[in-house]
């Protein structure tokens, strides 16, 4: 059967009836550090999972658990048990009946752990769980360290640069993703809410940061073969191998200095939020360099996000590649890139006034020339003398005769990477780009706080489950922290008699 809509408010009339029932002046109690838990949920409505799914359950049949109960637990899960299975956590549910009850169930009636895996296939848009076959070729070796707190080097010489060709020619054509299903659900019941609370800056002009992390999901890639070679003494065969997590591969952790197995997660979050709320994740191998990363995610995110306008994105030095700000310029959105300084040396340009390798001009007597603002008509950055920005020019040997000292240009399309619309030297860009360290943050907060990789997932789908299940809940923490004082008064709303 269709499941049937709950209301949000019959939820909370729920909660609030069986609180009274098992913790109002009888043996259970409730402590001080359990009305954040019951403020989150209080506030959260995720009834509207329920028609979203609906197309997704059969007509015939059993009457299905509710949708928005079967959700509400899992949030629960990782707000609280994120480092236990989800077998773990049914046990749980029967152990402390305030985490079923805030889930919307009975405490004797929790649903068994089958039921919670039927409601996550629901949540996948596809019916296999990862994205590639699990028969492959034998996998490469592992890629090549990178400097210590570097990332690894790309495998493949201008494959950025081949990766965003491609991706101008074809970035109207949207993918359907498998992933999407969770993504909309997000956008529409967290995203929405966040911006109507004012937790993500300025929709109109939208400032986002990426970085990507690596996620490690077993010790090593586990495969069995599809031929008897070894039996026969060939241990180094190339034939196919059938891998339990085809969408893994090993890749190198900067952070850890170590090599792992599993994924490459590139996030994309709102940078000017005061929460570092997360937007948009992509899983991709865990051998994949971080710029390849952005090209896929900022041209999938574009044709997602509908609630506002990318204006600006903010990344480190791993993605200081021109191809980059080829394909950023060409979707409207100002990169604010760290450079990642491949020569010290200063370009010749013809004349007096020569390039330095931040593309700051140098005049004759070797000072960096100052910023004096930009031209959007002519598309052009201004440059000062730098001794002639004062009351008077104190230059010794002045290369101009105006009082108001030498000028110079540099015109963006002359080279997107040295030359971009805000002087890397200006106080303003240093101000935009200090909220870059936003994005660690947020990964930090999902790794670190909501024990991401302690996930016993086989499965992309389910890892796909799981962090957006994280991000859900950065929202909701966001959400209370914002409305905090509001809610003191939840006590005596739900104990009218104890206050």
């Amino acid at each position: 059967m269709k499941p049937i809509l709950i209301p949000h408010q019959t939820y909370q009339d729920f909660v609030m009836e069986q609180l009274k029932k098992h913790y109002f002046g009888g043996v259970l109690v409730l402590l001080n550090k359990d009305w954040p838990l019951i403020a989150k949920l209080w506030i959260t409505d995720l009834s509207p999972i329920t028609t979203y799914l609906q197309d997704f359950y059969g007509a015939r049949g059993p009457l299905p658990r509710d949708p928005a109960s079967m959700l509400r637990s899992y949030l629960v899960y990782l707000q609280t048990n994120p480092e236990k299975s989800i077998t773990e956590w049914v046990d749980e549910l029967y152990r402390v009946p305030l985490y079923a009850i805030l889930s919307g169930f009975e405490p004797r009636d929790i649903p068994g752990v089958g039921t919670f895996y039927d409601f996550f296939k629901r949540l996948w848009g596809a019916h296999v769980q990862n994205l590639k076959p699990k028969k492959q070729k034998k996998h490469k070796r592992k890629p090549r360290k990178g400097k210590k707190g570097e990332k690894a080097p790309t495998a493949t010489p201008g494959k950025v640069k081949r990766l965003v060709k491609w991706m101008i020619r074809h970035i109207d054509h949207k993918t359907n993703l498998p992933s999407d299903r969770l993504f909309h659900f997000f956008q529409s019941q967290f995203l929405a809410v966040s911006v109507k609370l004012g937790l993500l800056g300025d929709m109109d002009a939208l400032s986002a940061a990426g970085d990507g992390t690596s996620v490690a999901t077993a010790a090593y890639p586990r495969y069995k073969p599809t031929c008897d070679c070894r039996a026969q003494g060939l241990a180094d065969c190339n034939h196919d191998r059938i891998y339990s997590q085809p969408d893994c591969d090993s890749g190198w952790d900067s952070a850890r200095e170590r090599y792992f197995n599993g994924y490459h997660l590139y996030m994309i979050s709102a940078c000017d939020s005061p929460y570092d709320l997360p937007l948009y994740p992509r899983l991709q191998p865990a051998s994949r360099h971080d710029a390849v990363s952005l090209v896929v995610s900022s041209v999938e995110f574009k044709q997602r996000f509908t609630l506002g306008t990318v204006d600006k994105m903010l990344l480190d030095a791993a993605h200081d590649a021109e191809a980059i700000y080829l394909l950023l310029d060409h979707q409207n959105i100002e990169p604010f890139i760290d450079l990642n300084t491949r020569s010290k040396k200063n370009t010749e340009i013809g004349g007096d006034i020569q390039i330095s390798p931040k593309g700051i001009p140098i005049c004759p007597i070797g000072l960096e020339m100052k910023p004096n603002g930009y031209d959007n008509k002519q598309d052009r950055q201004k440059w000062r003398c730098p001794l002639a920005c004062g009351t008077k020019n104190s230059c010794t040997t002045p290369c101009s005769t105006a009082k108001y000292g030498r000028t110079f240009h540099t015109h963006r399309k002359d080279n997107l990477r040295l030359y971009p619309k805000t002087a890397r030297s200006s106080d303003k860009w240093k101000m935009i780009y200090k909220r870059r360290t936003s994005i660690e943050r947020s990964n930090k907060r999902e790794k670190i706080d909501y024990k991401l990789e302690s996930g016993r997932h086989r499965s992309t789908g389910m890892w796909y489950i799981r962090i957006y299940g994280i991000m859900m809940c950065q929202h909701i923490d966001a959400w209370y922290n914002h409305q905090k004082e509001e809610l003191k008064n939840l006590p005596s709303l739900i104990f009218p008699k104890a206050a």
